[in-house]
């Protein structure tokens, strides 16, 4: 089910600029419901091949709610600064944004998941490594409380993404006063 962007003109819609956002952005927060309560957790994640994925222990508040309710929402979200305006209401904020629908798999091949983690240390941790990680590292790791790792996906089944370009003449940084704007507006040179 599709949802509408209700500001149109944020919308973003090319899946190459969408796509490159995915791979570089670092949190992901991952929206499930425990029964009428919303739950959301921040994760790291990689977007691989059309799918979001992320790891955590095979026990916990988590793991319990998608046992009954495989439904998520993940939301993406990067600031790139605040832009100011002499009237306060134009205040805005740079950024990019992507919302994605879907449900909630524990990926069970050991292949996939091998891959998928081999690509989180990639984004995460790049060239640390010096050897790939091996299929039974991923069969055999526990966290330091006992838990053993599940590699989880969520195949989106609708995705929007928004985006609020930074206009750098507008940036605020510490130091900058209304006055300066007000100043540069009512010079002759001043750009509309």
């Amino acid at each position: 089910m599709d949802k509408d962007i209700r500001m149109k003109n944020r919308a973003c819609i090319d899946e190459h600029h969408i796509k490159q956002f995915l791979e570089h952005a670092q949190t992901a927060f991952l929206g499930l419901v425990d029964q009428h309560i919303p739950y959301v957790i921040p994760l790291n994640y990689i977007f691989k091949d059309g799918s979001f994925y992320f790891h955590g222990a095979n026990e916990g508040r988590k793991v319990a709610i998608l046992t009954t309710n495989p439904n998520a929402c993940i939301t993406i979200c990067e600031s790139y600064g605040t832009m100011v305006d002499p009237i306060p209401a134009k205040t805005d904020t740079a950024y990019m944004s992507v919302i994605a629908n879907g449900e909630v798999e524990i990926v069970t091949d050991i292949n996939e998941a091998t891959v998928a983690m081999q690509a989180m240390l990639d984004k995460y941790v790049p060239d640390y490594y010096q050897a790939p990680l091996s299929k039974s590292h991923i069969e055999k790791y526990q966290s330091s409380l006992g838990s053993k790792t599940l590699v989880l996906k969520v195949r989106p089944n609708n995705l929007t993404a928004k985006e609020h370009k930074l206009n750098e003449q507008m940036q605020y940084y510490p130091g900058r006063v209304v006055t300066q704007d007000l100043n540069r507006k009512s010079s002759p040179l001043a750009i509309n």
